[in-house]
């Protein structure tokens, strides 16, 4: 009997284009009816069937296992103002994973790694997430906000005050100098 079963090797016409440090670290064939594809986990991020591209670790919202399926939301910026940018939702992906194995790991260890603060605050007529993400090859946190459905982000008291709860985070996450 057999304590480890062996995963077999990515097939290399599923491999993707991957950049000279990035690495695969695991995979799972997608049983969607859409034809072949894979999902590919790697050291910086995430490819997804039908696309020509990675999606970075920090652009992934959420990503949920149901035991079957992987859904994936990715953020849209929507616009950057002084030291963040405004992050929007697009419509969830799913996939069947054929034969999971670590791939849901992989992912929910990578996005959650990627997140170093967040906080969800009451602004004017809504509200929001303030997100600080470690993103590869950027020195510091890069900010982001996400703001609830039906909060008025263009509303200059909204912006004030999301102006100023960045800072406060910033500030907050910022080592001090002894």
């Amino acid at each position: 009997m057999r304590l480890f079963r062996r995963r077999p090797k990515l097939p290399s016409t599923a491999r993707p284009p991957l950049e000279r440090d990035e690495r695969v670290l695991a995979w799972a064939s997608v049983g969607n009816g859409e034809g072949d594809g894979v999902v590919v986990a790697s050291n910086l991020g995430l490819w997804l069937p039908g696309r020509g591209h990675r999606i970075g670790w920090h652009d992934i919202v959420k990503a949920a296992w149901s035991g079957r399926e992987l859904t994936v939301t990715c953020g849209e910026q929507v616009a950057e103002r002084e030291g963040y940018l405004v992050i929007a939702d697009r419509p969830a992906e799913r996939y069947l994973l054929l034969d999971p194995g670590e791939l849901p790991h992989q992912v929910r260890t990578r996005v959650t790694k990627s997140v170093v603060y967040t906080q969800h605050y009451a602004l004017p007529g809504g509200a929001g997430r303030i997100v600080g993400r470690r993103v590869p090859g950027v020195d510091g946190l890069t900010w982001m906000v996400h703001y609830d459905p039906g909060t008025p982000h263009d509303d200059e008291a909204v912006i004030a005050e999301t102006d100023q709860l960045v800072a406060a985070a910033r500030a907050a996450t910022t080592p001090q100098d002894l």
